[in-house]
């Protein structure tokens, strides 16, 4: 956590992604709940004092298997029980699409949960434009629905990362 509050220090950075890992063989789903749970706990009232939020990114379990969080609605229960005001959702439209689609209802659904969006295409995780999802609609959306943050493009480029950011001329 110390590593993490200088490196937010440093960057300016108001929102900090905890991760919840892997399932790992042998440790029953309460423990590993409980102690996300604790974890969780811990991670928000460290960046609490410094008046920062702390994200939890459900990953689809297609692409990260045994992944101990993969859908939104799983990852605001845990929210919910960790009980923090500080503690938000991470909605990533890529693995919110493989695991729930729906996504314009469910971001806003979940809208004053949310700390941080980020996105990528479907199938393929590449940038906007390559796959099934219709991002000139979501930007919109997320418009329209007040959505106050940044956008994060967290995608594999299908070529240079100069020649896949033509979605941002819209």
């Amino acid at each position: 956590m110390e590593k993490a509050a200088r490196w937010a220090d440093a960057l300016g950075c108001q929102r900090v992604n905890c991760l919840a890992g892997l399932r790992p063989d042998g440790i029953s789903e309460a423990v590993l709940r409980d102690t996300l749970i604790g974890n969780l706990r811990f991670a928000a009232d460290s960046f609490q004092r410094v008046d920062r939020q702390v994200l939890l990114e459900p990953l689809n379990s297609r692409d990260t298997p045994r992944f101990l969080v993969d859908r939104s609605v799983a990852a605001l229960a845990i929210l919910d029980e960790a009980d923090r005001p500080n503690l938000r959702l991470q909605y990533d439209i890529f693995h919110a699409q493989v695991m729930e689609g729906e996504l314009a209802l469910t971001l806003a659904r979940h809208l004053p949960r949310i700390g941080h969006v980020q996105f990528a295409d479907n199938p393929g995780r590449h940038q906007p434009g390559t796959g099934e999802i219709h991002f000139p609609f979501l930007f919109d959306h997320l418009d329209a629905i007040g959505y106050p943050g940044w956008v994060g493009a967290e995608y594999a480029p299908t070529g240079l990362t100069e020649a896949s950011l033509g979605w941002m001329g819209r």
